[in-house]
């Protein structure tokens, strides 16, 4: 079984990062498979403290969809391409599936052959021709080996209907034939003589010693079954190789990567029923029936620190949400069974994390104490922010004790690291840390980025405030970077120009400046988007 996946949000923030890590190695120790990942690129504050504490990055979540690889598909099923048509048909009759992809000796894709081909090649094709192997042969006649010299058998198939003297007069035998006979001892004994490529001894015959004899001097290799003639002529044309009856163009096939939805979709404009599976180096996995699409198992997913579908990976709707762990006010994300969902008016995730190992008795190991440390102090600016609470204070000084840190100058060395903007777009700063928010069919997007000098952000204000202008013509009623200078403990804000009477109003004033401080205000989830959303649900 997959392992559930545990993220945050999109934007990653300190806190939504190292809650992921932090909740896996919980869920872990209590016996759940897990992994923690991301949803987007890390900032530097983030990157300090993974760095700073030893720990890789999680790796990268794009979407959650369903893929072909969660379905019930048909796996190990395909034939070889020197497989022979009597094999194919039989196999197709055993699975009851009627196209069957076809590999070559490595199981890389080649081909597929159907029902329809094997049909058409009773019908259609030469069947004076044959390509294909002695143990093809043996298998297709339930033959029994008398002589054997070569492995490949190739030539043109001859059933003698003439008298031995007419034969011998008009049919020529060489290396190229491959005779098929009941008892006509002369006409044996003119094929092994001129060295045919094989004989096939129908009804059970026995060849004379003494041909068998010149057969052996000769390299004639040769088969005896216990069919008729004319059973035995059908099954030598079916002990063709299927390599060179499949179809290659016509056949369409799919990655097991590949979102179910698309592959439905792409059924339902072929209309082909069945589809090769194949894996990103063309190793072919088995077959998928467009029947057995239902028959699914979504990934399992834990969310952090996040529970707004708008802010979550693409393709939640088609995850199985197993447990949400957030300290944000409840969203709209819904499920179609009851779910572990633990939220708490607290200043951080990692708060309720540091809960939850006292409630399960499970020790905090010190790099794992640091990485909480970090979400704590990342999401109350180090005690300030009004979202803190008594249980966060109590939980910080004793995640710094386990990890052996100072965290008020961990704490400022980390907002050092994470105020660097150089090298970043505009773009970059006001997505570094963004929310979208959906009120009242009305989209809000507040981004905010954290800083000890503000001085480098406030010299491009004309830059950000045409940059949200630009981005707000996307679909937002309003959309707004707050600036937060950690030293003043406040927030400058930049908005779109046409959202200014909402700001204007959510924050009690009569005409809102680009650039203005708003004194105190340091935390998006108590104090800005409480505003936002009061004025414009009324």
């Amino acid at each position: 079984m997959s392992k559930v996946l545990v993220f945050g949000h999109q934007k990653p923030d300190t806190d939504s990062v190292t809650s992921a890590i932090v909740l896996s190695y919980l869920k872990n120790q209590l016996g759940l498979d897990t992994e923690p990942r991301v949803l987007g690129d890390l900032n530097n504050e983030t990157k300090f403290a993974l760095d700073y504490f030893k720990f890789d990055s999680p790796k990268y979540l794009n979407d959650v969809r369903l893929q072909v690889k969660d379905v019930d598909y048909t796996k190990d099923c395909f034939l070889q391409e020197n497989d022979s048509i009597f094999k194919g048909y039989k196999y197709m009759n055993e699975t009851n599936i009627g196209t069957i992809p076809v590999v070559d000796n490595e199981g890389k894709y080649k081909g597929a052959v159907s029902m329809k081909d094997v049909a058409s090649n009773l019908i259609n094709n030469d069947l004076r021709k044959i390509d294909t192997s002695y143990d093809n042969l043996l298998e297709a006649l339930n033959g029994k080996e008398i002589l054997r010299f070569d492995k490949e058998i190739k030539g043109n198939i001859i059933s003698p209907s003439y008298r031995s003297t007419t034969f011998k007069e008009n049919i020529k035998i060489d290396e190229e034939s491959v005779l098929i006979t009941g008892d006509r001892h002369s006409i044996i004994e003119y094929a092994v003589e001129n060295s045919a490529s094989i004989i096939i001894l129908t009804n059970g015959v026995k060849m004379k010693k003494e041909h068998l004899e010149i057969a052996k001097k000769n390299h004639v290799d040769v088969i005896s079954t216990k069919h008729d003639g004319l059973t035995t002529a059908n099954l030598v044309v079916l002990s063709n190789y299927i390599k060179n009856k499949m179809k290659i163009k016509e056949i369409v096939y799919i990655n097991e990567n590949d979102a179910l939805g698309e592959v439905l979709d792409l059924a339902n404009k072929k209309k082909y029923s069945n589809y090769p599976v194949v894996d990103n180096e063309g190793k072919c996995l088995g077959v998928f029936r467009v029947s057995m699409a239902y028959s699914r198992h979504p990934k399992q997913v834990i969310l952090v620190d996040h529970n707004e579908k708008e802010q979550s990976v693409i393709g939640l709707d088609e995850a199985e949400i197993i447990e949400i762990v957030d300290h944000h006010k409840i969203g709209n994300i819904g499920t179609n069974m009851p779910i572990n969902f633990r939220n708490m008016p607290l200043g951080c995730t990692e708060t309720i994390l540091y809960l939850m190992f006292k409630e399960h008795n499970v020790k905090i190991p010190k790099k794992y104490a640091g990485l909480m440390m970090s979400g704590i102090i990342s999401d109350t600016l180090l005690l300030t922010s009004p979202t803190t609470t008594e249980v966060d204070k109590e939980a910080l000084e004793e995640l710094s004790k386990i990890a052996g840190v100072n965290y008020r100058e961990y704490g400022m060395e980390m907002f050092k690291a994470g105020s660097s903007m150089e090298g970043k777009s505009i773009s970059e700063i006001i997505h570094g840390d963004f929310k979208n928010f959906m009120v009242d069919n009305q989209k809000v997007g507040i981004g905010q980025v954290s800083t000890m000098s503000t001085e480098e952000i406030m010299s491009k204000q004309d830059e950000f405030i045409s940059e949200l202008n630009e981005e707000a013509e996307e679909g937002y009623t309003a959309i707004a970077l707050f600036v937060t200078d950690i030293l003043k403990n406040g927030s400058y804000i930049f908005f779109n120009d046409k959202a200014k009477d909402i700001f204007s109003n959510s924050f009690g004033m009569e005409n809102i400046e680009q650039g203005h401080f708003f004194e105190g205000l340091v935390s998006r989830k108590k104090q800005i988007v409480p505003k936002l959303m009061n004025y414009l649900d009324n």
